[in-house]
């Protein structure tokens, strides 16, 4: 990866990602010893031009920023980090230095929700009862659901179509964690199936 730091008297502009929904959470910039401290450490750390110190995101408040990819863009003087935040990345308590986190990606979220709530084994959840029920209380589960989509599609009720459509998704997600299958997985298949049709 060749970085020029040269362009912006040795700085690059550092956009920062939400791995999980792509959300953009904030803006900093590093330096070449800020680079090398995030590749070390696996936190983002960003040179400071205020303080011109390096500050790793999170030091203060425990909100780290945790590394999942880093890029650099076509002209060689941008990066775009995608991480894992613990916690809010903005002072202001907020999501994302840009305001709150819209619903957009927020199914990524859940997944991971899922996921964590599978492994926990909690009685409890909902999640997890079904879950250890097996594959056939999973798949029956789904079907029920998508049962009911149908009926409420031939209703005039939105708020109630959009009920059956989110219990429906969700079904869907936990059927897909007891396959080990990301949903990922099936927007590349969607990719690969745009890619090869050209009236879609």
């Amino acid at each position: 990866m060749n970085i020029d730091f040269t362009k912006g008297n040795g700085l690059v502009p550092v956009i920062v990602q939400d791995e999980a929904t792509l959300q953009v959470l904030m803006l900093g910039y590093m330096n070449e010893a800020a680079l090398k401290a995030t590749r070390q450490t696996g936190k983002v750390t960003f040179y400071s031009r205020s303080r011109m110190a390096l500050w790793t995101k999170g030091e203060t408040s425990g909100n780290y920023l945790q590394v999942k990819d880093i890029r650099v863009d076509c002209d060689q003087d941008t990066l775009l980090i995608t991480a894992i935040p613990l916690g809010p990345v903005c002072h202001t308590g907020s999501t994302s230095c840009f305001g709150e986190d819209s619903a957009k990606g927020f199914v990524y979220q859940l997944e991971k929700i899922i996921a964590n709530r599978i492994a926990d084994a909690n009685e409890q959840s909902y999640t997890s009862r079904l879950f250890q029920k097996g594959m056939n209380a999973i798949a029956q589960k789904v079907g029920e659901e998508a049962v009911e989509l149908i009926i409420e599609s031939k209703d005039q009720d939105d708020e109630r179509f959009r009920n059956e459509a989110t219990d429906l998704l969700y079904h869907f997600l936990v059927l897909l964690r007891a396959k080990d299958i990301d949903l990922s997985q099936v927007e590349e298949v969607l990719k690969k199936r745009n890619r090869g049709s050209s009236s879609g």
